[in-house]
């Protein structure tokens, strides 16, 4: 399918929001529940799967995009917002929880970009978003995103979402890094994942890193993020109030230990 052609303006600091620009006929698909505001004469329809399945193939096209989004996590619909008016016209969408709105340009990252489940935020009508399995059983286990991922493929724009400051770093073939898997954002396809031991039980136990890294192994690029939306939540999780059991009162070491998962930190580290 032709990708749309859009204009975006990206805005905020922390909780940043994107208004995509249509032209006549122009449509663009967000995810449901992220629409901030659109300018009148922009309609609205809410389809099966990513849009892109949803505007052919009959009924089993639509149920199998929406089969793919499903094992992601994410919601069966997408909403479709098209300019039927004569002029240009606005539609925006904002972030989930403070960070950066990355524009993704499909085209010149060679048509694939594998994120994150909950990393897309909208698109240009004719991106389709697939699914992407992780190759080696370990990575599934322990790789802080699970054995699924999500796949943005086309030529278009596609704006994903990270949590606090966001870095893109260009791997050269064989080169590698390590990075704290709940990190991790995005990469090209050529970039190989793989799970790494830290090495020392001492450093799993204590370091609050977990057992587990990713190592991220180029050609390609990869997006990092500073805040994995599970390290927030975690750590908002341990400061509220405790309710059953006995409240927990702040300075507790009990009460940190049961809040923050000791043993989930100690596999996954920001495993989600």
């Amino acid at each position: 399918m032709a990708m749309d052609v859009v204009d975006y303006e990206i805005k905020g600091a922390e909780m940043q929001f994107v208004e995509v620009e249509l032209d006549p006929g122009e449509a663009a698909i967000g995810e449901a529940g992220s629409m901030m505001f659109m300018d009148a004469g922009i309609a609205m329809d809410t389809v099966f799967g990513d849009g892109s399945a949803g505007q052919g193939g009959g009924l089993l096209g639509k149920l199998l995009g929406a089969g793919k989004r499903l094992v992601t996590g994410e919601s069966l619909f997408t909403t479709i917002y098209t300019n039927q008016g004569t002029g240009k016209r606005r539609v925006a969408f904002a972030a989930p929880y403070p960070g950066k709105i990355l524009a993704m340009d499909l085209r010149q990252l060679g048509g694939t970009l594998i994120c994150q489940k909950d990393a897309f935020l909208c698109a240009a009508r004719g991106v389709s978003l697939g699914i992407a399995l992780q190759k080696k059983l370990s990575t599934g286990f322990f790789g802080g995103e699970g054995f699924i991922m999500q796949k943005l493929e086309g030529d278009g724009l596609a704006f994903v979402h990270a949590g606090g400051t966001v870095v893109r770093r260009t791997l050269q073939p064989g080169q590698a890094m390590l990075v704290d898997t709940g990190c991790v954002v995005a990469y090209t396809p050529g970039v190989n994942f793989e799970i790494q031991y830290v090495g020392k039980i001492k450093t799993a136990l204590f370091g609050g890193e977990g057992l587990f890294l990713a190592r991220l192994t180029g050609p390609g690029e990869v997006w990092l993020q500073s805040l994995p939306f599970s390290r927030l939540a975690s750590r908002i999780f341990a400061a509220a109030p405790q309710t059953g059991g006995g409240g927990r009162e702040e300075g507790s070491v009990l009460g940190g230990f049961a809040g923050a998962g000791l043993l989930g930190g100690l596999l996954g580290g920001d495993d989600e």
